[in-house]
């Protein structure tokens, strides 16, 4: 019997798939748990995916791996989708994809399936990472199937319970929520409506909103090496804790909670608010340290690759050759963003308090209004009359064309 793998929660949805693959395909199902940190309680699953008709199932610990290999690279590069949206949904896809494609090798698998619905973003983000890993396998979307024909959470129960299946599902209507290890993003309910305010009592996971969070600042310090944080208040950490250590501090002073209006990949506008306290945090600390190493181009070129880098990480391309050339192009800046960020905590702000590199470009001799030596004042005429030469010759010329009523 051919094989198919199957990405595996637990939840409904994929327990629903497990029957309905072997009595639509035939196919014989091995599930796979993809842990990207999200820190789900993972004990049963392995009854609950038997129980449910698999014939094994994978849990894959990949924290550490998102961390260093999809995490990273997007901070480095300032990847930030539509200027707020710090994408902990979509760096995670590629990476699971792959583990998806590592799974199905290990087990001759002719087939991979997904929950992802076809009007999201994920659908694309987990085909496009397997069809670059692996073009030969076949890839199973259920929710694109017109042989699926189940549109509710009570119509799964009821297709789960008559082919044996009686778990405890709800048929609760509550936030659809994406957790991991960098975010957690929610959507549905009242957010459907861009014209209510987000019921933030009941939604928040991570952390407070800032008018509940402490009246009084907290300090922290984060050590840099070539672009990666080891450290923090001075205790060296792996990059997962370091993340898992300033989500605890952000979501306590109300850091990082954004409401967008964002632009999916397949034409759709979608709001959802995400939870992002450590990576906020993060992206801030990285951002003000290189801002002190980087010169003014390479800045400038920077963001806007940073502003390419999200779009193509958003659009599900991560295993391409242009994200693979725009991450070459960051690693090479980072050799020099070394040094340490203090910053302060307060009420969803994060406040700078000083910043140190070796490295760093700032010259206080060159920036002070005294007179030094390496900087003349009179040097500046020169440069500002061939620098704004451009313009002083176009004016002059519409005069011209002014006064001879030619305009």
């Amino acid at each position: 019997m051919e094989k198919v793998i199957l990405a595996y929660s637990g939840g409904l949805d994929t327990t629903a798939i497990i029957p309905w693959l072997k009595e639509t395909y035939d196919y014989e199902v091995v599930c796979c748990c993809i842990d990207c940190g999200q820190g789900e309680e993972l004990d049963g699953l392995q009854e609950r995916a038997k129980l449910s008709g698999a014939s094994k199932l994978y849990i894959e610990d990949i924290t550490d791996d998102f961390a260093e290999n999809y995490i990273m690279p997007c901070v480095q590069a300032g990847a930030i989708y539509e200027h707020k949206y710090l994408m902990g949904t979509a760096m995670a896809r590629p990476g699971i994809a792959k583990t998806l494609v590592d799974i199905a090798r290990k087990e001759n698998a002719v087939a991979i399936c997904h929950g992802a619905t076809g009007k999201g973003n994920d659908q694309i983000r987990f085909e496009l990472g397997i069809k670059a890993l692996a073009p030969d396998i076949k890839v199973i979307a259920p929710w694109r199937d017109d042989r699926w024909n189940m549109d509710s959470r009570q119509a799964e129960i009821d297709y789960c319970k008559a082919h044996g299946i009686d778990l405890p599902f709800g048929t609760d209507q509550s936030y659809s929520r994406d957790r991991n290890l960098w975010h957690i993003s929610h959507e549905g309910l009242e957010l459907e409506d861009p014209s209510q305010a987000p019921n933030y009592d009941h939604m928040l996971v991570l952390g407070v909103t800032p008018q509940k969070a402490p009246d009084e600042t907290e300090d922290v310090t984060i050590v840099f090496e070539k672009g990666v944080p080891v450290s923090v208040n001075g205790k060296s950490m792996s990059v997962a804790d370091v993340i898992r250590t300033l989500n605890v501090m952000g979501g306590k002073h109300g850091i990082g909670i954004v409401d967008i209006v964002e632009n999916r990949v397949v034409g759709m506008k979608s709001r959802g608010v995400y939870e992002t306290p450590g990576g906020t945090i993060l992206m801030e600390a990285h951002q003000q340290l290189e801002e002190l190493v980087l010169d003014r181009d390479t800045l400038s070129l920077k963001k806007d690759l940073g502003n390419k880098m999200a779009q193509i990480v958003y659009e599900g391309k991560w295993f391409t050759p242009i994200r693979e050339a725009i991450s070459a192009f960051v690693a090479s800046t980072q050799t020099v963003v070394s040094g340490e960020v203090k910053l302060k905590l307060y009420k969803g702000n994060i406040i700078k308090a000083g910043t140190t590199s070796p490295y760093s470009l700032y010259s206080e001799s060159l920036a002070s209004f005294t007179t030094g030596d390496m900087y003349d004042h009179h040097d500046a005429d020169g440069f500002i009359t061939l620098w704004g030469l451009p313009l002083k010759v176009r004016a002059m010329r519409m005069n011209e064309l002014k006064n001879e009523n030619k305009l």
